[in-house]
């Protein structure tokens, strides 16, 4: 993956057409078919695997007829790239020449992403000889697959081309095939009233300008540092590695500022701007630099309701379904109310000062339009709806509306702003509330209440989301900001999420396996979701509850290697037993953001970093188990700075880089 350019196919690496198989660009499918056949028979394919996020690679062997002895002579790899380029190269171990009839099998239907996702697909088109290769045409929109060197036969009617390659001894072959998209009026074979642009290089603007022909992909840099993880548990490297390859492969330029880069919330189903995962991802990966959360901020700001009204300041966001207790929640008021604690942990990992200021009007509007909701006219319950007013009024909500609240303050009250003693006190009387309405005493000790229906009524099963009441985000000198739950609140939570009912082994389950309606695919209401279970080991640590953060930590890390270090997004919640594998979750993007993000985040959270660049401090507390055993992290970025930091096996931390004049704390 390179969006807006990717590619699927399985193990094999032929493209077959069936499911999402095909290279895709823009959102289209532009090759649906790829089959390759030598000496009228598929290769037998030894390894299949990625070779980075944007690239995949596919070894084969060809037998022929006469051959004898176990041992193959000719050997095949496909390295197949996400902007559509294909170099299948043939080579021969044998001791006499070699001739080898090859044909390669190609087709498309131009279909829509989102309609093959949901299976869908439309009818395969009928292609045209077009040069060295073959042309498909649909309404608008052309498919050209191009191949060096030129095949003896083209036949449009198969979608067919043909070689016949002679191989020396110890000699080698290479056919590359070359796919891209065109845009026009064209009809087949038109050599004008069209742009060509190669899968993999994104189109300037909403289909305008130019660009030459057979260019290579601009694919885009990292807006991050060059992070590397080395630990005694050498699976942890990988991941970190892979994870940050697959968030390069989502990375993708705002059409309005070619500068702006944020995270696409996944494959297959957000493939662009997700502003929730989007902003997850960015705040996760802050211990790597603030550049991508600067732009994913400025991204959605220009996204924000900002005419006068009931929605002024509101990040707009899809509905999405949340489990079999209560109605689908917004993401847009999520994203609302993460859009200001974004920005003012960026100021605390070192987001400079101007770039602060052009982002506080819109987090300003953010919090305005927290502050109204909660202030409804003729009165209400001073909780944030969820996703309409009046109702119902979710946990995790309230705690992103704490959270926002407190670090909105702290935002403010550093540009010199007098609201903010207003957001703290409506800040302490959500707490009292909070603790008042959402807690339900029970003999095991109590739990906090899922969400407060309209008429007040608190539905009690116990959930993931109930993670984010532990996370309550990073204020000056390296504090924590204070959370909705008391000590003994949060201490009862804490052993309710580290409980085998909510930890499957593998990660935190969506709810817990004694609630009616769990189900261990449940979207939300039994699946581990990847980005909770870092938001919960994080959250457990700071609250010093280092066993059960370590517990999750692992567990997801052992769910890592069973997937190969390409977490899906979410997978199923079936309790762990000896010799068993997590299950992927059919629906679920991989790669995705908010995994890959959460890959990330539970990783470095092991070293405990709290920053503090505008007071010019930083502190690392990491967790005295060392769960992990040793680590060193390299190439994080304090104050716009490398920044390194070692753990030792009893867990005590020592920085190794750090930028000149910044004070270390413990």
């Amino acid at each position: 993956m390179a969006l807006p350019a990717l590619a699927v196919s399985p193990a094999s690496g032929q493209l077959t057409g069936h499911g999402t198989d095909g290279f895709y660009r823009d959102g289209r499918r532009v090759l649906s078919r790829c089959e390759l056949q030598v000496a009228g028979e598929e290769p037998l394919i030894v390894q299949g695997r990625l070779a980075g996020a944007d690239r995949a690679r596919f070894i084969g062997t060809i037998r022929r007829a006469g051959e004898r002895g176990p041992d193959p002579e000719i050997r095949m790899e496909r390295l197949r790239s996400a902007d559509g380029t294909e170099q299948i190269t043939f080579r021969s171990s044998a001791a006499r020449p070699v001739r080898l009839p090859v044909e390669i099998r190609l087709g498309t239907d131009l279909a829509e992403l989102g309609s093959v996702a949901v299976g869908l697909p439309g009818l395969e088109l009928r292609a045209a000889v077009h040069g060295s290769g073959l042309r498909w045409s649909g309404t608008g929109v052309h498919a050209v697959v191009s191949a060096t060197p030129s095949p003896q036969d083209a036949l449009a009617s198969p979608g067919l081309l043909r070689w016949e390659i002679d191989l020396p001894p110890g000699g080698h072959h290479t056919i590359e095939l070359r796919t891209t998209l065109e845009y026009g009026t064209g009809g087949p074979g038109s050599p004008s009233g069209h742009h060509r642009y190669p899968v993999g290089v994104r189109i300037p603007g909403p289909r305008t300008g130019t660009l030459t022909p057979g260019a290579r992909s601009d694919r885009p840099p990292r807006p991050w540092t060059a992070a590397r993880l080395e630990c005694d548990d050498h699976r942890a490297d990988a991941l970190m590695a892979s994870s940050l390859d697959d968030l390069h492969g989502l990375v993708m330029r705002d059409p309005v500022a070619a500068a702006d880069m944020y995270i696409a919330g996944g494959f297959p189903w957000r493939c662009g701007l997700a502003p929730v995962e989007a902003l997850w991802a960015a705040r996760m990966l802050l211990p790597l630099g603030t550049k991508l959360a600067a732009g994913t901020l400025r991204a959605l700001a220009r996204s924000q309701q900002a005419a006068p009204g009931a929605d002024f300041g509101r990040i707009p966001g899809a509905l999405r379904d949340a489990g079999p207790h209560s109605p689908p929640s917004c993401t847009g008021i999520e994203a609302t109310l993460l859009f200001p604690a974004v920005l003012a942990e960026a100021r605390r990992w070192g987001l400079p000062e101007q770039e602060t200021e052009r982002l506080l009007p819109a987090a300003e509007r953010c919090l305005t339009w927290l502050r109204r909701v909660t202030d409804p006219p003729g009165g209400g319950r001073a909780y944030v709806p969820d996703p309409v007013p009046g109702g119902p009024y979710r946990c995790e909500t309230q705690a992103h509306a704490h959270r926002a609240a407190l670090l909105g303050a702290d935002l403010l009250d550093a540009c010199g702003s007098s609201e903010a003693s207003a957001l703290r006190d409506w800040a302490a009387g959500l707490r009292t509330r909070f603790r008042r309405d959402f807690w339900l005493e029970d003999p095991a000790g109590g739990r906090p209440a899922a969400l407060l229906t309209a008429d007040g009524r608190p539905v009690p099963h116990l959930g993931s989301t109930t993670a984010h009441l532990l996370d309550t985000g990073l204020l000056g000198g390296g504090t924590s900001a204070p959370g909705l739950l008391d000590a003994a609140q949060t201490d009862q939570l804490a052993g309710l999420l580290g409980s085998p009912a909510m930890d499957s082994g593998w990660g935190l389950r969506g709810l817990s396996a004694k609630e009616s309606g769990y189900n261990p695919f449940g979207h939300r209401s039994g699946a581990v979701r990847v980005h909770e279970t870092a938001i919960a080991a994080a959250g457990l640590a700071a609250a010093g509850h280092e066993q059960a953060a370590g517990a999750l930590t692992r567990g997801v890390l052992d769910a890592a290697d069973s997937f190969g270090y390409r977490l899906p997004e979410m997978y199923a919640g079936e309790q762990r037993t000896t010799g068993g594998a997590p299950v992927p979750h059919p629906a679920a993007c991989r790669p995705a953001a908010v995994a890959a993000g959460g890959a990330v985040h539970i990783l470095v959270a092991l070293a405990g970093l709290r920053p503090d660049v505008p007071a010019g401090t930083v502190s690392v507390r990491p967790l005295a188990t060392a769960p992990l055993g040793a680590m060193q992290l390299t190439g994080l970025s304090v104050a716009e700075q490398p920044f390194a930091v070692r753990i030792s096996r009893l867990g005590m931390g020592m920085v190794e880089t750090a930028a000149e004049g910044l004070q270390l704390g413990s």
